[in-house]
Order: C-alpha cells, then sequence, then structure tokens
C-alpha cells in the first residue's frame, strides 16, 4: 500500500478532475480538487498539497502560469507538478519544463498509473 498523500487535481474538465480525486481518495490519499487556474493558486496555497496533477488549458490562468506563480511561493519547491493534458508537442513539454512541472503525461492518464507516481520516493 502506498504512503498516503496529500494531492490536488486540477482540471476545467470537472468529470475528469472529480473521478480521479475519487479514485485517489479511495486509495487513501487526502485529495482536493481546482476547475480553474486561480481556484488552484488558492487552494494550493491553504492546502499545501504534496503532489499536483495540473492541466495546462484552462480558461483564465493555464496550468503553465500557475506552476510558476507556485513556484515562486515559499515551501513549493518540493511540490511535484505534474502536467496531465491534452498539449503534447515538444513545445509544451519544454514549457513545461521552464514553469516549473516535474514532469508532462498527456491525457488520458490512466488512474493507476498516477497512484503509482505518488508511491514512488522522491526526494
Amino acid at each position: 500500500m502506498t504512503v498516503p498523500r496529500r494531492v490536488l487535481v486540477v482540471d476545467d474538465n470537472i468529470d475528469a478532475a472529480e473521478s480521479i480525486a475519487s479514485l485517489l481518495s479511495l486509495s487513501g490519499h487526502e485529495v482536493q480538487t481546482a476547475h480553474d487556474g486561480h481556484a488552484a493558486l488558492r487552494i494550493a496555497l491553504s492546502f499545501r498539497p504534496e503532489f499536483i496533477f495540473l492541466d495546462l488549458g484552462m480558461p483564465g490562468l493555464d496550468g503553465f502560469v500557475v506552476a510558476q506563480r507556485l513556484r515562486g511561493e515559499p515551501g513549493f519547491d518540493k511540490v511535484r507538478i505534474i502536467a496531465v493534458t491534452g498539449y503534447g508537442t515538444e513545445q509544451d513539454r519544454r514549457r513545461c519544463l521552464e514553469a516549473g512541472f516535474d514532469q508532462h503525461y498527456l491525457k488520458p492518464v490512466d488512474p493507476k498509473f498516477l497512484e503509482s507516481l505518488l508511491g514512488n520516493a522522491w526526494t
């Protein structure tokens, strides 16, 4: 069994975000969701997640801006920010790295795969 983690799932597709959040919750993780960039920032700053699964293409603040802003906050250097997105070009991957993402995965991502990411020992 994996160690329970604090996870924020951010996607403007509410069904997708809630589905992943429900499955991760059933695995024992403490999960919150956000459906736009402004909410993601607000929730992340109060919830202090260990992992953030973050969509890139959202109205308002996109995932690139959210990641950049979070990386500027104290304590967020150790948070694992993972892009889960439909944006898959080489330019998108490069922008993810520049914005401070740790990893980039294309949708649809198997929730069991996301669960395996949470189980990896990251230092």
